[in-house]
């Protein structure tokens, strides 16, 4: 007997399976009919029957769009330059000096660590939207805990990623008059318009960020995200090229010019005291594997921070061509892979060449021996070409979930999709323009909600939503994810309290997270 509509099952993108055919990804089946065969939704919520509609054919044979979505037709390769892109940050240039302060060893065990979490954390979500059938992150929190999970991942999403972005333009606006200024041996006093910050990060946010954002599909800035990271690469690439060409210790930019003066007119003793100098100097150009001091507390959320992405991985998900969890996990670990090792890599040899004396940003190191290197002017130029590619894709997951916030039962506009990218760009510039220190409202936010959508609501959210009659509540699965989650709270109070510290001390955290 040839099954009815109603006893198929329902993929979660869209597509339906007759029974007995091979399913690899959870499903689910979102309509129920009752006796008088009509057709129930199983959750009680208003926006479900919108939403069941995206997983059931039409009546013409074609599958209708869910939310603002499409048909996923983004390749494999493309969906990991867009996640290792969102992954990649400018953190990077502050990996060394945390390197410095905490050993080779010590760091090479926490970066581990956070890649092995960050992996399990979106093994978290893809399982529990596997269950719900749904990719969106403030709709697993409405499956979960209703509006009020909803809301609160819609507005962590939108707090952490708004930070993200105008932490990329607070480099734009300061690094891109610096590198103007170095190519054009210009006049570091005029007041030449091509040398205020203010104005660059205006033309770039509007010839090059608004194009990009006002796409409608993230999967297009697959090509953006792949040359973002080759900049990285070559970053990378030079980093390494430049351990094997400075000597250590390093001779200071400012000092050479005075040095063979000193050198000429020196005593035996002044001699004497100068060769002291440099074997002091010389001592400090050793590795070490282990270190143990107060800015290595510091280093701790930089690292666990390191791999935020999680917002996004749902929408590439959703975009993913022929998506199956086992699929998505997989783009997520080689992503995670790519960027551990360029972690590891940036880490390491930008440690090696400067040990002890490595600056929070690296590039800052690199001026103290010659500012107007043509290789390192080169690296500068690559790494904002990076951060500028980045904006749009952290861009898309914050429109998304104030289209989810405020807009969920609305179809797809192109006055709505252009205007949000309009505001949110125009706000954050504001920032970066009028609020020079906003930095410190920006690391209490990262400290909550980073560590909310890393840790704390992809185990809270699974374990909501994956009944208990597949894993029990004192299950092996969900006693994990709760121990997960209470490392996302020790997480929270860890970051607030350095930052406290770092407010009542003015010791500073030294280096920037994502």
């Amino acid at each position: 007997m040839e099954p009815s509509q109603s006893e198929m099952n329902i993929l979660s993108n869209g597509k339906s399976l007759e029974l007995g055919q091979d399913v690899s990804v959870p499903v689910k089946l979102l309509p129920e009919e009752d006796q008088n065969g009509s057709q129930a939704v199983r959750y009680d919520d208003p926006d479900a029957g919108l939403e069941s509609e995206g997983f059931l054919p039409s009546a013409d044979g074609k599958k209708p769009v869910r939310f603002t979505d499409f048909e996923g037709k983004t390749s494999f390769g493309m969906s990991v330059f867009n996640l290792g892109n969102a992954i990649m940050g400018s953190g990077i240039l502050g990996l060394a000096y945390a390197m410095a302060n905490t050993g080779i060893l010590l760091f090479l065990f926490l970066l581990t660590a956070v890649a092995a979490l960050s992996s399990y954390s979106i093994h978290l979500l893809l399982k529990a939207s596997g269950i719900v059938g749904i990719r969106a992150y403030e709709q697993l929190g409405y499956r979960a805990f209703g509006t009020p999970g909803k809301m609160a991942a819609g507005i962590a999403i939108t707090l952490q990623n708004i930070g993200a972005m105008s932490s990329y333009l607070y480099i734009v606006k300061s690094e891109l008059p610096l590198v103007i200024q170095a190519f054009l041996k210009a006049d570091p006093n005029s007041d030449l318009w091509y040398l205020n910050g203010n104005y660059l990060v205006i033309m770039v946010s509007a010839s090059v960020i608004l194009p990009l954002a006002l796409m409608k599909q993230l999967g297009y800035l697959g090509y953006t995200s792949g040359f973002s990271l080759s900049c990285m690469v070559f970053f990378l690439t030079a980093v390494i090229y430049k351990k094997f060409q400075i000597p250590c210790p390093f001779e200071e930019f400012s000092a050479n010019s005075t040095a063979a003066h000193l050198g000429a007119n020196a005593s035996g003793h002044g001699s004497s005291a100068a060769a002291d100098l440099e074997d002091a100097a010389a001592a400090h150009c050793f590795p070490r594997m282990i270190t143990m001091n107060w800015q290595t507390a510091y280093t701790i959320p930089i690292l666990a921070f390191a791999f935020v992405c999680h917002p996004e991985v749902l929408p590439i998900y959703t975009e993913l061509r022929n998506p199956t969890k086992r699929k998505m996990q997989k783009v997520s670990n080689i992503s995670i892979l790519v960027m551990y090792c360029m972690y590891f890599l940036a880490a390491l040899f930008g440690y090696l060449t400067f040990y002890d004396n490595v600056e929070s940003e690296l590039l800052h190191t690199y001026n103290r021996i010659d500012p107007y290197d043509t290789l390192i002017l080169c690296v500068r130029v690559a790494v904002l070409t990076a951060v500028t590619l980045t904006v749009p894709i952290v861009l898309f997951p914050v429109r998304r979930a104030i289209q989810h916030m405020l807009f969920a039962t609305k179809s797809f506009s192109w006055l709505r999709h252009v205007a949000i990218a309009l505001i949110l760009l125009t706000f954050i510039n504001m920032l970066v323009i009028f609020a020079p220190n906003i930095l410190g409202i920006f690391g209490i936010i990262g400290a909550t909600s980073a560590p909310c959508l890393i840790f704390i609501f992809p185990a809270v959210f699974y374990m909501r939503i994956v009944p208990k009659t597949d894993e029990p509540t004192k299950s092996l699965p969900k006693i994990l994810a709760a121990c997960f989650a209470a490392l996302g709270v020790s997480f929270m109070v860890m970051s607030l309290s350095f930052i406290i510290i770092d407010w009542t001390t003015g010791a500073g955290l030294a280096a920037g997270g994502h």
